[in-house]
């Protein structure tokens, strides 16, 4: 059973299209035989458990932190100044705790195949309500449903409680082949528009009925390979504890023959409660033999750190950010493999955040000014800042660029100074444009320029001035 009692009313199950019944027959055959393989959809509440151990936590966490730790960054075109409606769109997502609402969906995304995040337009107490669309932010229907001020709040709802209803299994064709019209959600049914659906690893169609039309949890994926790493840890452990083996050489049958053996079990427990460097064995010269028989040891690090080093491979997580392990060797670096790790999150945050944040966001200027403005968008921020040296080299070359466009004419200082005072991350950025600084090689000018009256020579360097004839025209 895939969800719990109570997750949506009863005698409600997934309603099938007409001819799915003949595509569930068919497929019965091969997924009832997956089972065998391990294959097939473990459950929400197999899933849960998993989610406690530290290896899928570390896996899951460290994405989902990724996605989110730089966030987003308004864009705006068109001539018009925008920050003031910048500003209270920033505002009303942080007061919404947007970021963490999504790192959250990320999270369940990673624990059970897909995230949900409900929409608070305050009609939760409203079934009739609930069951109509509220649009995806631009079409008709939010501008008449999404009224000023009208969200309230952003919601994670785990999958577990998200059962679907029905959807298009006969028309591969339509915009809604294998997808829920809506989601019950504790026995209340919502429409799909009002809980936006995050999933990054969709399954076939085949399956999506089998998945509970979620997809393929990072940490089912992982499963085998964690399992490896525990099993290879256990059996290192195991090794490691009972790697020396005593070995006493002596007549058994005389021993045992003897009082049922009692005295030969004794002298054995003797042996191993005093066991330690300074203890000590006594034996019959002419008739026992003792000697220590050891496992080696040598190459099991380089065993367990290869299956470890597994899991940072299914996930896609270089090992530095996964374990903290850093690479060994003269001159080795991970700084290759986080550029890697950086740019494929970046396009996760595409894949995944892009469309339902940019609802959101639609969403929130609607209730914010009762409209949206198409000259608003946003990027995601890099990941990767530059340290102080990179960004003096970046600086410096740009100021050589500068200085050559200059020179050649094809802009001037005044042009150059506007650039650095647009720039967010110049040291420069609000100064006066009108307020240009006198270059080092112009001419000094003297009391007689400063107060309008004569010009410095050609050439002179502003030594000598020019004073007109009294009476002369200016």
């Amino acid at each position: 059973m895939l969800h719990p009692p109570g997750a949506l009313p009863k005698g409600v199950g997934i309603a099938m299209d007409e001819g799915m019944s003949a595509t569930s027959a068919w497929a019965n055959g091969i997924i009832n035989g997956a089972f065998a393989e391990g294959m097939t959809f473990m459950g929400y509440a197999e899933l849960a458990l998993l989610a406690q151990r530290p290896e899928y936590r570390r896996m899951v966490e460290t994405i989902a932190r990724h996605m989110t730790r730089k966030w987003i960054e308004f864009k705006t075109t068109g001539d018009d100044n925008k920050a003031d409606k910048i500003k209270k769109i920033e505002t009303a997502l942080t007061n919404l705790k947007a970021q963490s609402v999504f790192q959250r969906a990320a999270e369940q995304d990673g624990y059970f195949g897909r995230g949900h995040i409900y929409i608070d337009t305050g009609d939760g107490e409203n079934p009739a309500e609930l069951k109509t669309s509220i649009g995806n932010g631009s079409n008709a229907a939010s501008k008449a449903k999404v009224r000023r001020g009208g969200i309230n709040a952003l919601r994670n709802v785990e999958a577990v409680w998200c059962y679907p209803t029905q959807y298009n299994s006969s028309d591969p064709l339509s915009p809604n082949w294998y997808k829920p019209n809506g989601w019950f959600v504790l026995g209340k049914e919502l429409d799909r528009s009002r809980l936006l659906t995050l999933i990054s690893r969709e399954v076939p169609d085949l399956l999506k009925p089998a998945y509970s039309f979620g997809g393929l949890a990072l940490t089912q994926m992982a499963k085998p390979y964690v399992d490896n790493w525990l099993r290879t840890r256990q059996s290192v452990a195991d090794i490691i504890s009972a790697f020396s083996v005593m070995v006493l050489e002596t007549n058994l049958i005389e021993q045992i023959n003897v009082d049922n053996g009692e005295q030969l079990f004794k002298r054995a427990e003797l042996f191993n409660n005093l066991r330690d460097n300074r203890g000590l064995m006594m034996i019959d010269k002419n008739s026992e033999g003792f000697q220590n028989v050891s496992a080696p040891l040598s190459g099991l690090e380089a065993l367990q750190a290869q299956t470890q080093e597994h899991m940072s491979a299914v996930s896609g997580i270089p090992l530095v950010e996964l374990l903290g392990i850093q690479p060994a060797g003269l001159n080795a670096t991970s700084e290759g493999e986080i550029t890697v790790f950086d740019d494929w999150i970046h396009s996760c945050q595409e894949q995944l955040f892009r469309d339902p944040l940019t609802t959101i966001i639609n969403f929130v200027q609607l209730s914010e000014f009762g409209a949206i403005d198409p000259d608003i968008g946003f990027e995601f921020c890099p990941l990767r800042s530059l340290d102080d040296k990179e960004r003096g080299e970046v600086n410096r070359n740009a100021a050589d660029t500068d200085n050559v466009y200059v020179e050649m004419g094809a802009v001037d200082a005044e042009e150059v100074r506007q650039r650095l005072i647009d720039d967010p991350d110049s040291p420069y950025k609000g100064l006066d444009p009108n307020k240009m600084p006198k270059r080092p090689d112009a001419p000094t000018p003297s009391v007689e320029e400063l107060l309008g009256g004569g010009k410095p020579k050609e050439g002179a360097g502003g030594a000598e001035v020019e004073v007109p004839a009294e009476g002369a025209a200016p």
